[in-house]
């Protein structure tokens, strides 16, 4: 299989919603929340419209399997941290959001493959300082990905499994 990993067009909004929605329901558990998801429901105004901010996705032929964005945006107290948003300047933070990959095209690199070309991007952007994310460690193999590929900032589990087990990164660009 040939993928392709590229920075998103209008046309493919409607693939990388899917990704994302079917992320958040099937993988996930949770479903699409207002709060946390806005991004989800108009990833073209969100991603597309705002030139600090990009959406890339990884294809086979026309079909989107993967997703991964980029937004010039503070993480939230809460549920983080208050030091921890104080640590990011505003303006000059890039968060990433929305690495999905499908189940049937995972373990090919693509999420690795994305997170490159996200930072790619934050780098040659300009006027930003660091490129930020967080995930839920109770992901299997989330946070083993992302310490590969990122410095852990803080670990905010507390080992509950009811619970989001927050662990906060940064990349280097």
């Amino acid at each position: 299989m040939t993928y392709t990993i590229r920075a998103a067009t209008p046309a493919d909004v409607p693939g990388a919603r899917s990704v994302m929605l079917d992320t958040l329901y099937r993988d996930l558990g949770y479903g699409y929340n207002p709060r946390w998801h806005d991004d989800v429901v108009d990833p073209e105004t969100v991603y597309l419209r705002d030139p600090r901010h990009a959406l890339f996705v990884a294809t086979l032929d026309d079909e989107v399997v993967a997703t991964t964005g980029v937004r010039a945006v503070l993480p939230q107290s809460p549920p983080h941290p208050q030091w921890l948003v104080d640590r990011y300047p505003q303006g000059r933070t890039a968060q990433l959001f929305r690495v999905y990959v499908r189940g049937e095209h995972r373990r090919h690199g693509l999420a690795r493959k994305l997170v490159a070309e996200a930072t790619r991007f934050v780098a040659a952007e300009g006027g930003y300082d660091v490129l930020y994310l967080h995930t839920d460690a109770r992901v299997p193999s989330a946070a083993p990905f992302w310490r590969s590929v990122a410095k852990e900032v803080h670990d905010g589990g507390n080992g509950d499994p009811a619970t989001f087990q927050t662990v906060h990164f940064e990349i280097p660009f």
